[in-house]
């Protein structure tokens, strides 16, 4: 199965039965949960019974997005949090305030962010970075202490096959050298989620990690972020359910956590991180020092909060 592998194909491998559970009184936080994928993936584990956290940025389009999910399954246990992953100290006050009042079984990291231009936040972090690399780390890594508390929990990140063309590159992390190209910055920040979810792994044991490629879906994000793409290939993206298939699969089945920790998906097979005789191999030092620089801003904005 390619990258461009039609999830028709793939589909004929799926065992219906995996994703026959119900997963009521388990507790599920899906981020960038009021469009595309996250919507998808919302809506069918609240149709399986379980209790979904919306994290979105956009109140209106959240407020939206909830009232379609409850109105299609019948599910009332839909709860919106109105929080800016790109915005580090919002991340924080968020988790901690979370922690303090639910339980968490499964996250699912999937607001993702691929801006064209180098466009920096408030507090002068480039965009994509701050989005789809800090805000991940740190909400994971707040949320770790909740989810250590739980039976059978899990992680999942929603990343994308682009990855596959990126070494992983720490001496830039926000993109201040060179001409700026939005795709591959995107693509980097998806193989540092890859490099995360190995590393998280490898830590605590406890928890289960995945992170994935949902195969190119047309998404209002795919619209927007890739035109020329999107025109030349529309009629062979697959639909946002398609997408959100294997995010499900990793979020609600038995079968999902009989693999080992750690791995990356695409059409609920485990597959490669990197290409055949491709350099994208990076030595251990670089990946363990992507974490520290990580943590290490983290733990600033952390402690900018009032109170900490």
């Amino acid at each position: 199965m390619g990258w461009w592998g039609g999830y028709e194909s793939a589909s004929k491998h799926f065992n219906p039965a995996d994703m026959e559970v119900d997963v009521a009184g388990r507790s599920f936080l899906v981020t960038g949960a009021n469009s595309g994928i996250g919507k998808a993936t919302a809506k069918e584990i609240a149709r399986r019974g379980g209790t979904v956290h919306l994290v979105c940025r956009n109140k209106e389009r959240a407020e939206v997005a909830q009232e379609e999910i409850v109105t299609e399954t019948g599910n009332q246990n839909i709860f919106l949090h109105i929080v800016d992953i790109s915005n580090p100290k919002e991340v924080w006050k968020f988790a901690e305030k979370f922690r303090n009042q639910h339980k968490l079984n499964v996250l699912i990291n999937n607001a993702g962010c691929m801006v064209n231009n180098r466009e920096l936040t408030e507090d002068g972090l480039e965009k994509n970075f701050a989005t789809n690399t800090l805000g991940t780390y740190i909400l994971t890594t707040a949320l770790l202490p909740l989810l250590g508390k739980e039976a059978d929990a899990r992680v999942i990140t929603v990343s994308s096959g682009g990855m596959l063309v990126q070494k992983l590159n720490i001496s830039d992390l926000q993109s201040e050298n060179g001409t700026f190209d939005g795709t591959m910055v995107y693509a980097q920040n998806k193989r540092q989620q890859v490099v995360l979810t190995e590393q998280w792994a490898k830590a605590h044991r406890n928890i289960h990690f995945s992170v994935m490629h949902p195969g190119w879906a047309d998404t209002p994000a795919v619209r927007s972020s890739m035109p020329d793409f999107y025109e030349k290939m529309k009629n062979s993206l697959r639909t946002e359910a398609q997408g959100a298939d294997t995010v499900v699969w990793l979020a609600v089945s038995a079968e999902a956590t009989k693999l080992p920790s750690g791995l990356f998906f695409q059409d609920r097979q485990p597959v490669a991180t990197h290409l055949p005789l491709a350099s994208t191999h990076s030595p251990l030092e670089d990946e363990e020092k992507l974490m520290a620089v990580l943590e290490e801003f983290s733990q600033n904005f952390r402690s900018s909060l009032p109170g900490t």
